[in-house]
């Protein structure tokens, strides 16, 4: 059976002037959701995520400072004491009104896989100080994360400034050896993913996103970990064959300029002919057919056939006999205008004298929403003149640079732009290089702990909690909660007081219409405790979180602020270890 092109996929529905496309087997959840996608990542593909996060992510992977502390607590005795840690960040991202959490499936293989090998332990062994208890070592080789208890919000799902999206609960040490690889998987993985979905709002639905992002990433981890998460957060399809390969991310290529400057003459074409769709006849003289239809063209443009560049033409016939199905080359190395539309036009109409189907063309420099116009316009009179129906679904691919901004503006344009393709602006993540987030001690023994800081925003909120989203009548959610473990959840169409993060000691009362625990507990005793969800399960997750955020969050410039507070005995325990800390400044002064 012939392998289907990734871009046969795309359908075109035709909307007043404009066209819309939606995918056939590649859905996106906002249209259709494919069942076979949405299962469960199958045995073998867990297996290669495993394997590579464990490759990623050792045990070693982590500041030396974990160790010496691991050490210091190893030698009070303090070791085994049990310990609570929260990750949360303290802004949200690029200015916006909240991010998308990810990069929990990574934690949870990484945790499932934590132990020390023995050549671990002996470069441990080689780089600490030389006065290390020796014994320390062998307590290192026996440590995994079966006393290890992790809650998590849901992958996918959008969240807020200052609410502790992992609690992980454990022995002192090993939580506290788990800080840096924890943080290193979440914070890349929920910023790139939260710069996805900035770019699919100011994209629109209608728009399909391409990231082709590897060859700027931050290096081989930071390319996989961005197609992935760009992904999950809201683009359609990745060039990276290895985040296709190990993470089922749909794929699509188009050509690259140096193809296209490859070639000099068409007498470098071969093979010269291609058969019929259909099987039937001798094989095509492809140059003969081509030259046909490119006299054609110039004539109906009133073009300059002297301006027609014969390698581009070599390069696009030699393209498509190679790949019939899937020829959608750039046509900007020279001049869109005076040589690559004509020559595609006359390539892609050859094509359909065969009958395939010819994608469509790349842009990559220049002013793209006017030369799309003129493109597009070109296809119609095309598909008018020569009756050539195939040229009405041509898609037009957009690259060059892409930035949030520049899309934006693109939607405010006259354009025929289908595809958009974006790479340095998306992974790097140009507006904002780092999530900052952070993981700090909230319980030891089961007394609750307290950073206190000057700065209000670096204070921690104590104790082990729960994490409950308020929703208001319309289903949109408008507060969430951070109580005390132990107090009781709030009640749907009951009064409450709380304590917003942002305004203080000032109380506030809401009545929720329905109320969401955000989290829940994903490994115990060394399992995973929840089923893996695959990379469609989080896509699907963000849209229908984001779909039911209201739209004065998700605006892109000066969003409204959401709110995170605090429940009433949250906000007493907070000020009473604030007082408490004070007093004992004050005794040790004395004493």
């Amino acid at each position: 059976m012939k392998a289907q092109s990734p871009w046969s996929r795309i359908n075109p529905t035709h909307r007043g002037s404009g066209t819309q496309w939606t995918f056939g087997e590649l859905q996106v959840p906002e249209t259709r959701l494919d069942p076979e996608n949405m299962a469960a990542p199958s045995g073998a593909t867990c297996g290669m995520t495993e394997r590579s996060v464990r490759e990623r992510a050792p045990p070693l992977l982590t500041d030396l400072y974990q160790f010496t502390m691991a050490y210091a607590y190893w030698r009070a005795g303090r070791h085994r004491e049990p310990a609570v840690f929260e990750l949360f960040f303290r802004d949200n991202p690029f200015g916006g009104g909240f991010s998308l959490f990810a990069g929990l499936t990574d934690c949870l293989l990484f945790l499932r896989g934590f132990r020390f090998t023995e050549p671990d332990v002996e470069f441990l062994r080689s780089v600490l100080p030389p006065n290390t208890d020796p014994a320390y070592f062998h307590f290192l080789r026996g440590l995994d994360c079966s006393a290890v208890t992790l809650r998590s919000v849901a992958e996918g799902t959008v969240v807020f400034a200052r609410e502790p999206l992992m609690e992980v609960e454990g022995p002192l040490a090993v939580v506290q050896l788990l800080e840096t690889s924890l943080l290193c998987l979440v914070n890349y993985a929920s910023l790139v993913c939260s710069n996805a979905a900035r770019f699919r709002l100011a994209a629109g639905p209608g728009r399909k996103l391409l990231e082709l992002g590897l060859r700027r990433a931050q290096g081989p981890d930071g390319g996989l970990t961005a197609s992935r998460y760009t992904h999950i957060g809201g683009f359609d399809l990745t060039s990276n064959v290895q985040a296709s390969f190990l993470f089922g991310v749909p794929i699509a290529g188009t050509m690259a300029h140096s193809y296209v400057t490859s070639f000099s003459s068409l007498e470098e074409v071969w093979p010269q002919t291609l058969v019929a769709v259909n099987g039937d006849g001798d094989p095509v003289d492809m140059i003969s057919l081509t030259k046909g239809f490119l006299s054609q063209v110039c004539e109906l443009l009133g073009a300059d056939p002297g301006k027609i560049r014969e390698g581009e033409l070599a390069a696009f016939l030699s393209y498509a006999i190679a790949y019939p199905q899937n020829f959608l080359p750039v046509i900007d190395s020279y001049s869109v205008g005076c040589s690559g539309l004509l020559n595609f036009c006359a390539v892609a109409m050859a094509l359909c004298e065969l009958g395939y189907r010819p994608v469509g063309i790349r842009l990559d420099s220049g002013d793209l929403c006017r030369q799309s116009v003129d493109v597009r316009q070109v296809f119609r009179r095309c598909s008018e003149q020569f009756s050539v129906p195939a040229f009405n679904s041509l898609i037009i691919v957009g690259t060059n640079n892409i930035s949030e901004q520049s899309i934006s503006e693109l939607n405010k344009k006259e354009n025929e732009i289908d595809v958009v393709g974006v790479g340095t602006h998306l992974v790097t993540c140009t507006k904002q290089p780092s999530l900052g987030c952070v993981y700090k001690l909230v319980e030891v023994r089961g007394r609750p702990r307290m950073k206190i800081s000057e700065d209000p925003k670096k204070s921690t909120v104590p104790g082990r909690k729960a994490v409950y989203r308020l929703m208001d009548s319309e289903g949109h959610p408008f507060l969430d909660l951070l109580c005390l473990k132990m107090e009781p959840p709030p009640e749907a169409g009951c009064l409450l007081t709380c304590y917003p993060l942002e305004n203080g000691n000032s109380p506030a009362t809401v009545t929720p219409a329905q109320v969401i625990c955000l989290r829940q507990e994903v490994f115990s005793e060394g399992q995973i405790t929840q089923p893996l969800c695959s990379a469609a399960e989080s896509r699907a997750k963000v849209q229908s979180s984001l779909q039911a955020l209201h739209p004065r969050h998700k605006r892109l410039q000066e969003p409204d602020s959401y709110t995170v507070a605090l429940s009433e005995k949250l906000h007493n325990l907070v000020s009473e270890l604030q007082k408490d800390s004070s007093s004992e400044n004050n005794f040790l002064l004395a004493n």
